[in-house]
This record gives C-alpha cells, sequence and structure tokens, in this order.
C-alpha cells in the first residue's frame, strides 16, 4: 500500500473520512482519473453517492486505514477527528504503522497536535493540511492546498492533491498550514462581508445588481471573493447551491479570533465582520452559504427582498 510515493509504479489507491461537500467533490476528481478511492462517512447518503461514483465503501475509520497507507480527513469539527483517530474502531485501532493522515480541517493548533500524538503513539504520521477555497471551486478543482509537517510526508501525499486540487504547497513545521489558513480566512470573512455592502448600497441607489456583477469584476475592485459570492447576493438566494454553510463558517471564524488573541493582535477589520456573520446566525441562516450576510446587510438598511420562488 504505498500509493502516493513519487516514482513507484503502483495503483494509485487513497482514503478518505468525511465526505460532505469538500470531501465528496475532491474524491470525486480522484475517482474520475482513475484512483482506488476507499472512503467513509457516518452519513449514509453520502456513503450511497460516494460508492455509484465508483467509490470503495468501509463501514469504519480502521477499515480504511487496513486498506490504504494514505487518508485525507475532512471533518468539520477538532473532536470528531479525535474520535475518528482514537475510537473504538479509529484509526489506531487498524494497527497500520505506515499509516500517513493528512488532516484538511480548520482547527485550533493545540488540537491538531494533540491528534498528531495520538497517531504518533501508534507509530503513524499526520500532517497539518488546509484548504484555500469553496466547495464550488472543489468541484471545478479550483482549491489550494497548503500542508506542514515533515517534507517527506507531503512527498506521499502530494500526488493526491494533485488530483483533486489547482496547487499544494508546503509550508514548513506542522501548524504552519492552519496559520496560512487563518489569515487566508481572514480576508474571505472580510472580503465576503465587504461585497455585500457594496451590493447593498448599489440597492438602495437603484442599480442593476446584474450589471454591478459584471462591471465591478472588470476593474480594480474586484476581488476572488466578489466574483464567487456576489452572484448569489445578485439571485438573493442562499439556500441551494452551498458552497460553505454559515455554521461551520462560523466555527472557523471563532478558530482564528482565538488565534488573533493568543498572539495579541488587533484586527479590526475581522471583528467587525464576525458580527455580521454572528447575526446571519441569529437570524436563522446557518444552513445557508455564507453568502447570506447580505440579507443581514440588507434587513440592516430596511430591504426586505423576496427570495426567489422555486428551483
Amino acid at each position: 500500500m504505498t500509493a502516493g510515493v513519487p516514482g513507484r509504479a503502483t495503483p494509485r489507491r487513497v482514503g478518505f473520512i468525511g465526505l460532505g461537500i469538500m470531501g465528496s467533490a475532491m474524491a470525486g476528481h480522484l475517482l474520475d482519473a482513475g484512483w482506488t478511492v476507499v472512503g467513509h462517512d457516518v452519513d449514509a447518503a453520502r456513503m450511497q453517492a460516494f460508492t455509484a461514483a465508483g467509490g470503495t465503501p468501509a463501514a469504519t475509520p480502521a477499515a480504511v486505514a487496513r486498506a490504504v497507507d494514505e487518508v485525507l480527513t475532512v471533518l468539520p469539527g477538532a473532536d470528531i477527528l479525535r474520535a475518528v483517530i482514537s475510537g473504538e474502531q479509529g484509526l489506531v485501532a487498524a494497527g497500520n504503522p505506515a499509516l500517513l493522515v493528512a488532516d484538511c480541517g480548520t482547527f485550533d493548533i493545540p488540537d491538531k497536535e494533540t491528534c498528531r500524538a495520538l497517531l504518533a503513539s501508534a507509530g503513524m504520521q499526520m500532517l497539518d493540511c488546509t484548504i484555500s477555497g469553496t466547495g464550488a471551486q472543489a468541484r471545478t478543482r479550483d482549491l489550494v492546498v497548503y500542508t506542514s509537517g515533515r517534507a517527506e510526508d507531503h512527498g506521499r501525499i502530494a500526488p493526491a492533491f494533485a488530483g483533486c486540487a489547482r496547487a499544494s504547497h508546503h509550508t514548513g513545521a506542522f501548524g504552519n498550514a492552519s496559520r496560512v489558513k487563518f489569515i487566508a480566512n481572514l480576508l474571505v470573512a472580510v472580503h465576503t462581508v465587504a461585497t455585500a455592502e457594496a451590493m447593498v448600497l448599489a440597492e438602495r441607489a437603484g442599480l442593476d445588481l446584474s450589471a454591478i456583477y459584471d462591471l465591478v469584476r472588470s476593474g480594480a475592485g474586484n476581488s476572488r471573493m466578489f466574483e464567487l459570492r456576489a452572484p448569489q447576493m445578485v439571485e438573493g438566494r442562499y439556500d441551494r447551491d452551498v458552497a460553505s454553510k454559515m455554521d461551520v463558517w462560523q466555527k472557523d471564524m471563532q478558530v482564528i479570533g482565538r488565534f488573533a488573541k493568543s498572539l495579541e493582535c488587533a484586527v479590526p477589520l475581522f471583528s467587525a465582520s464576525a458580527q455580521v456573520f454572528t447575526a446571519a446566525m441569529a437570524q436563522g441562516m446557518d444552513k445557508e452559504d455564507m453568502a447570506a450576510v447580505c440579507r443581514v446587510m440588507e434587513r440592516l438598511n430596511g430591504i426586505d427582498r423576496p427570495a426567489p420562488g422555486g428551483d
């Protein structure tokens, strides 16, 4: 089971634990490229979709780790990652000392350090990995992956990332990938709220939002988040083609806030944007795309735009 080792003429095999919006898209690209992908998720519907796409289902994380030597974990919380690693049918229980776990979650670094120690106690390796991009970008293989930890472990997993992302970068010592992601996500938060604020100003000015999208995108005010989020804001609908759910994003915001506080670093723009995301959660938008902050800004300005009806 040496799937990810460059230069070896062996079958390309990799495991996935977590087949949600991001994980399923990444696994799908590898399946399309001819990889054998062994996957596990607690959601039966996700497992059915994965199997229908050609994936090899595994009943437990341990079963994944017995079938492959490289596993990507794409999970929503550090507590879930710990359970996947050390639970009764977790990765450690597989007894595979060749296992490399590339965790792609956005969690507090001490939590990742704890998980790395749990794996190391069983002779297993872990990379701290983070993903820059949305679920929509994952579907088009427009992701950038940051990894940190041993350089040789990055070399092992790099072929898998090459099959499901636009690029991957090794950032050095364990934890650096998370630090890079926190900085990138700070910008995502600020740019998303700034996009919403600009679109609401355009509404109040009586301008055509579709035209505003085209015009701003062609000028100096454009940003990647404007390109990705503004079309949803033009439509005013955030409950389909969800690329980044508000409740998951709120978890990421809290992680960034704790990181900045630990460094005693003032982040006033991030703090202001965090209030808008918190308001979105309070207004029941937790399962909608994070672009729904536009509705928060509309309500703040007395705009009640009905959501489009029908699918």
